[in-house]
C-alpha cells in the first residue's frame, strides 16, 4: 500500500495562504493581546478579530475539522495535520480558525452525538465563534484513573440530579456551558459507568469554587475552574449520547485532536530552530561565530532529526486515520505521538534556551515557557506513563510467546533449520530442550 502525504496544488495554495494569513494578520494580535485568546471579546478586540474570522470564512477555512453540513469542509486528518502546524504558531489562529481547543473538540462530540436541539443551542454558537465552552471531567482526587471519580447523577422522577466536584474544568470562568462527565451506574465497568451532561453555565448549582492558573498566569487569566455541582437538576435532554456511553463520546474527541496538537506543537518546534538558526549565525564567542562551534552544531542537528522524525509519524499517524476511518485501529500510534510530541518539545526548548544564554530564560523570549508547556503537555488528556503503557499493551497484541524453554531466535537452532532446508541436512549442533 502506497503512503502519500501529498495533497492536490489548490488546497497547497490554501496551506501557503494560511501561512502567510497567520504570519502577517494575527501574530500581531498574539503580542498585543497574548492572555485573551479564551475571554470575551472586547469592542476593540472584535473590529479587529471578526474581519479576520470573515477572511478565513471566505477561503472556506471555517471549522475544517467539521464537515460541510455543520459549514466546515470536512477535511481528513492528513490535512487538517498540515493546517495545524500553521495555526500552531499562533496563539489566536485556532479562535480565528475556528478550530480552539477544547472547544474543537467539543463541537465534534456534539455533532456526532447531539441531538437537534442540542446543537441548536451549544453547536451553532460555538460555531459562529462568539463563545467557548469548557470540558469538565477531571476531580480532585484523582486525573488519570476515572475509576475513582464519584461526581455522579442519580434519577428523581424525570430529572437527573448531579453532585460532586471537578477540577482542572479549563476556561470555566469564561464558558457559556459546560460538557461534564458524571457516574450514573457505580456498579458498571468504568468503560459503561459514566454519562456526559451539557449544562449552561448559569444552571442553579453550579459553583466555580476556586480558579487555578499555570505557573506565570497572572491572577486576570488563571482559568483552571475547581467546579462544584450541587444538586444541578437536568431533564432526560440535557445528557448527550446515551447512559453509560461516556467512554465513547470522548474517545471521538481525543483521537483527531492528538493529531492536530501534535502537529501545532510541530510547528511551534519549527519556529524554535529557525530562532536557534539565526542565533548560531549572529553571535560570536570566542573569536567565531556559535554556528561553527561542535556542541552548538550538535545541537542544531540533533533538533533537525528530532522535528523531522516526529512530523513524520504524525502525518503518517493522520494517513491512517484517513485510509482505515478507524481510530481504535491506530490507537498505538495516537498515544506514541502524544508521548514523543511532548518530549520533542521539551528537548527543542532547552536546546534554544541554552543556546541563548541569559537572554533565552527571559520572559523576552518564549523558551522558559515553553519547557513549562512541555511538562502541561506530557500530563493534559492523560500522563504519559498511561499513554506508554497503552503502545506496550498494542504492541504485544501482535505477538505470542514461545512454547520452548529457548528463544525462537536462537542463533544454532535457526542455522540448523536453515542448513536442513537449504542442503538437506544439519550440520549446526541444536540446543536441546
Amino acid at each position: 500500500m502506497a503512503i502519500d502525504f501529498r495533497v492536490e496544488p489548490e488546497f497547497q495554495e490554501l496551506l501557503d495562504w494560511t501561512r502567510e494569513f497567520v504570519k502577517n494578520k494575527i501574530k500581531p494580535i498574539d503580542l498585543v493581546w497574548p492572555h485573551d485568546v479564551y475571554k470575551d471579546m472586547t469592542p476593540e478586540q472584535a473590529a479587529i478579530i471578526n474581519p479576520l474570522k470573515d477572511e478565513v470564512r471566505a477561503k472556506k477555512l471555517w471549522a475544517c475539522h467539521l464537515g460541510p453540513e455543520l459549514g466546515g469542509q470536512g477535511y481528513g486528518q492528513l490535512k487538517l495535520a498540515l493546517m495545524n502546524e500553521i495555526l500552531g504558531t499562533s496563539r489566536w489562529a485556532p479562535r480565528v480558525f475556528g478550530t480552539q481547543a477544547p472547544d474543537t473538540g467539543n463541537a465534534e462530540i456534539i455533532a456526532h452525538f447531539g441531538t437537534d436541539w442540542q446543537k441548536e443551542a451549544y453547536l451553532e454558537p460555538l460555531l459562529e465563534g462568539g463563545i467557548v465552552s469548557c470540558y469538565s471531567m477531571t476531580e480532585p482526587q484523582g486525573g488519570a484513573d476515572p475509576g475513582v471519580f464519584t461526581t455522579n447523577a442519580h434519577r428523581e422522577g424525570d430529572e437527573w440530579v448531579i453532585n460532586g466536584r471537578k477540577i482542572w474544568s479549563s476556561n470555566a470562568r469564561w464558558a457559556t456551558f459546560f460538557i461534564v462527565m458524571v457516574v450514573t451506574d457505580p456498579e458498571a465497568p468504568v468503560t459503561s459507568r459514566f454519562s456526559m451532561f451539557l449544562l449552561p453555565r448559569d444552571t442553579p448549582g453550579i459553583t466555580i469554587e476556586h480558579n487555578f492558573g499555570i505557573a506565570g498566569e497572572g491572577p486576570e487569566d488563571v482559568s483552571e475552574g475547581l467546579v462544584s455541582y450541587k444538586n444541578v437538576r437536568v431533564n432526560d435532554d440535557a445528557m448527550l449520547g446515551g447512559v453509560g456511553e461516556a467512554f465513547k463520546v470522548a474517545q471521538t474527541r481525543l483521537g483527531g485532536g492528538r493529531v492536530h496538537h501534535a502537529m501545532r506543537t510541530i510547528g511551534n518546534c519549527q519556529e524554535f530552530l529557525d530562532m536557534m538558526a539565526e542565533r548560531a549565525l549572529s553571535r560570536s564567542t570566542k573569536g567565531t561565530l556559535l554556528a561553527e562551534k561542535e556542541s552548538v552544531q550538535t545541537m542544531l542537528a540533533d533538533s533537525y532529526i528530532d522535528l523531522q522524525q516526529l512530523r513524520l509519524f504524525v502525518l503518517y499517524t493522520a494517513w491512517q486515520i484517513d485510509e482505515y476511518q478507524d481510530y481504535y485501529r491506530v490507537r498505538k500510534d495516537i498515544a506514541a505521538i502524544k508521548v514523543q510530541c511532548a518530549r520533542v518539545y521539551e528537548r527543542i526548548a532547552t536546546r534554544a534556551l541554552h543556546l541563548h544564554g541569559a537572554i533565552g530564560s527571559s520572559t523576552a523570549l518564549p523558551f522558559a515557557g515553553a519547557l513549562l508547556g512541555a511538562q502541561i503537555m506530557a500530563l493534559v488528556d492523560g500522563p504519559t506513563e498511561v499513554h506508554l503503557a497503552t503502545v506496550a499493551k498494542q504492541l504485544l497484541r501482535d505477538y505470542k510467546p514461545t512454547t520452548s524453554v529457548w528463544p525462537t531466535y536462537l542463533i544454532p537452532n535457526i542455522t540448523a533449520d536453515a542448513e536442513l532446508a537449504l542442503l538437506g541436512r544439519e550440520i549446526t549442533e541444536r540446543v536441546p530442550e
